[in-house]
């Protein structure tokens, strides 16, 4: 089973000598710099989330690091709480160089096609020497991380027995996530020491990077960091480190600027305290009305053509449409034992942004990203910049203007979707707010 290399003094995996020989070769020939890649929702940006910037740094020694960033709505199937620029100045000002934007396609998909999409991204570029991702274990042992690596390698494997055992699961009436789990541990029994690792947040993501880059063959060194604080679901507010729920939870009750200073550094606080004087807080329910003009649309012919969408919850959709009351209330209705909330919501998302299966098949098929599209940098990151337009093997995108003349095909397909959704998450904002709504294409970079 090949596993992937951490970043540790103790090389233990079969492939670290090959990996090595890699970097050798790239500071010989292509670049000499390390550069640290991090895939992010960022909503919003917290301590958590610096402390993670500042550890990757630390224990890679890069010399840059670039954010794989969710633009508008995030994979949980919402709007992000705040708009993307903002929350990628945040980023900047807190210690990152380069905030690139994932596209919608990817950023409201499953973990594999979020992850795949953000992989692709990164690795595309060629210079990002690590990929950095948040973890739940709590001891600092590598030979323990690497089984993150180790689980990627058997669902890239897909065995027949496990293949087996998941749809057995799936029929059951589990949840993806579950079954999945089930049939890991009944396949490998050895897993059934690391149930908590299985089911994680960051872990389950964190598995899913280490697949896409073993699929991509990719040299990018996964990084495992140890999430520090609240765990990822907790939403209560914590000393130092809360949660992205609790403090969203926190601004939607009505947190002051100095209450969000613990919880937040202080260049995000002012950042947002400065938004909200002209915009309102962004949540699922801003969008139930047109949402509900979308389901009210495809009642007739069903809606298993939107990306995620089974023929069982079209058919509960058609059949409980009459009892639509919001986004979030219809998502409670109908959750199911096989379905949870965040898979209802991101389906209903696909629907209401318009997301079709052929979509994602087109998007597999062209090898995910075509373009890296820039929201910011700042100006000591030329070099970086310099180096990706050497060896990327996509072109930076910096004006929509131009985008035309440099993407094709699958490319126009997925800028067409950033530049709608972004521009329906900013009309119903404007709309909360009573004022204008700012038009996508006329929004300048962020250069610090």
């Amino acid at each position: 089973m090949p596993i992937l290399p951490c970043q540790s003094t103790k090389q233990i995996a079969p492939n670290a000598d090959n990996t090595q020989k890699h970097f050798q070769t790239q500071k010989g020939t292509k670049h000499h710099m390390k550069v640290n890649g991090i895939i992010a929702e960022y909503n919003p940006f917290h301590n958590g989330h610096k402390y993670h910037l500042e550890e990757s740094l630390r224990r890679t020694g890069a010399d840059y690091t670039i954010i794989a960033m969710s633009g508008n709505f995030v994979q949980r199937g919402a709007p992000a709480v705040i708009d993307k620029h903002i929350r990628a100045e945040m980023a900047l000002r807190c210690g990152a160089d380069l905030v690139l934007e994932l596209p919608v396609l990817y950023a409201t998909a499953s973990a594999e096609y979020f992850a795949s999409g953000a992989v692709s991204l990164l690795d595309k570029l060629g210079v990002v020497t690590h990929l950095c991702f948040g973890s739940e274990y709590k001891e600092d042992n590598c030979q323990d991380k690497m089984l993150l690596s180790e689980i990627a390698s058997i669902l890239s494997e897909e065995t027949r027995p496990y293949g087996t055992a998941l749809k057995k699961f799936l029929r059951l009436g589990h949840s993806y996530p579950a079954a999945r789990t089930m049939a890991l541990r009944q396949c490998h029994p050895i897993l059934n020491d690391y149930q908590n690792i299985l089911c994680s947040p960051n872990n389950i993501l964190g598995i899913e990077y280490c697949k896409a880059i073993l699929g991509r063959n990719s040299h990018m060194i996964p990084t495992a960091i140890t999430r520090s604080g609240a765990d990822y679901h907790d939403p209560h507010p914590s000393a130092q480190f809360s949660s992205a729920l609790a403090i969203r939870r926190s601004l939607y009750a009505g947190y002051t600027s100095e209450q969000l200073h613990v919880h937040m550094p202080s260049e995000a606080v002012k950042l947002l305290t400065t938004y909200l004087e002209t915009h309102a807080l962004m949540r699922s329910d801003c969008f139930s009305t047109i949402l509900y003009y979308k389901l009210l649309m495809g009642q007739e012919t069903g809606y298993t053509k939107y990306l995620d969408v089974s023929r069982d919850l079209s058919n509960r959709i058609q059949n409980r449409l009459k009892s639509f009351t919001g986004f979030g209330a219809f998502c409670d209705l109908l959750k199911s034992k096989d379905m949870t909330y965040t898979r209802i919501s991101r389906c209903l998302l696909h629907i209401l942004l318009e997301i079709e299966t052929n979509h994602m098949a087109s998007g597999k098929k062209a090898d995910y990203i075509p373009y890296a599209r820039v929201l910011g940098f700042r100006k000591s990151a030329r070099p970086l910049l310099s180096a990706i337009k050497k060896h990327s093997a996509i072109p930076l995108i910096t004006k929509l203007a131009d985008a035309q003349k440099t993407i094709t095909g699958n490319g126009k397909m997925l800028l067409r979707q950033d530049i709608l959704s972004s521009q329906l998450y900013r009309g119903i904002a404007a709309a909360q707010f009573g004022c204008t709504a700012v038009n996508e294409c006329s929004l300048p970079l962020i250069i610090l």
